[in-house]
């Protein structure tokens, strides 16, 4: 029997993939299961007991700082921190002490966080874990962090799409297509998610299946019908929901005002 048991838990399917593969690897660790939301990741922590989660910061319902504060320290495993963001997060956990991987990493990295996790939790470290644990969320809330990059799988490997250069998101099922320079990646989460990973100052849903970076709309369009559109500075065009068109208008002037 595994002698480490470590539970997955991120938003993002092609970053719990690539935990899992990386894990895999690894002689005497288990993976016992995958969470992809926060209230997800708490049920699974409170149900297995892993002995080391690897926690996405930010995911739908739950951060994984709610996610601590849930579970409550005195329950909380040995804990991996994953982030794609790279300024105020890091900062805490290299005040508080804890280990993290900043997306992308390498497996190299990886490997060095797995180890000084597994050494803790051989040390019987609980006490300092739970002081460590105990700093990080105890200090004030900081502004919302979006995200830089977004992680799509492409031809068997995980690619990571700056969002300066998304122009705007499609979906198509239970797929969304990221549209940036040119280029269309394809990702199966939710447009819900994916969305609410994006600067809500910089990007809009215009439509159910839409959202598009506000600077990137050349014009507002009024069919004969009454249907609206938007123009994009590369000449594409895209529907702009009834409902959404008002709310969208102020928001483009407010930009060329």
């Amino acid at each position: 029997m595994p002698d480490f048991r470590v539970l997955i838990a991120d938003d993002e399917p092609p970053a719990r993939q690539r935990l899992a593969d990386l894990l895999a690897r690894e002689p005497g660790v288990a993976v016992v299961g995958e969470a992809a939301t926060g209230v997800d990741a708490v049920a699974q922590i409170r149900a297995l007991a892993p002995d080391l989660v690897f926690l996405d910061v930010q995911m739908p319902g739950l951060t994984g700082l709610d996610v601590v504060r849930e579970v409550g320290l005195a329950a909380m495993p040995a804990v991996v921190f994953v982030t794609a963001y790279d300024r105020h997060a890091v900062e805490a956990f290299d005040l508080a002490a804890l280990d993290y991987l900043l997306k992308p990493y390498t497996a190299e990295r990886f490997r060095q966080a797995l180890a000084r996790a597994r050494e803790r939790a051989a040390g019987r470290e609980t006490a300092a874990l739970r002081d460590h644990l105990a700093a990080l969320i105890g200090t004030p809330p900081a502004a919302p962090e979006y995200a830089t990059r977004l992680a799509v799988e492409a031809r068997g490997q995980v690619r990571y799409v700056p969002v300066d250069a998304v122009d705007y998101l499609t979906s198509d099922g239970p797929y969304v297509e990221i549209h940036a320079a040119g280029e269309t990646f394809v990702t199966r989460d939710r447009m819900q998610d994916v969305e609410g990973r994006l600067d809500p100052a910089a990007f809009a849903r215009i439509h159910r299946s839409a959202v598009v970076r506000l600077d990137r709309v050349e014009a507002l369009l009024v069919g004969r019908h009454g249907d609206y559109a938007v123009r994009l500075l590369d000449g594409t065009r895209l529907a702009v929901a009834r409902g959404r068109r008002d709310a969208l208008a102020e928001r483009l002037e407010g930009r060329t005002g």
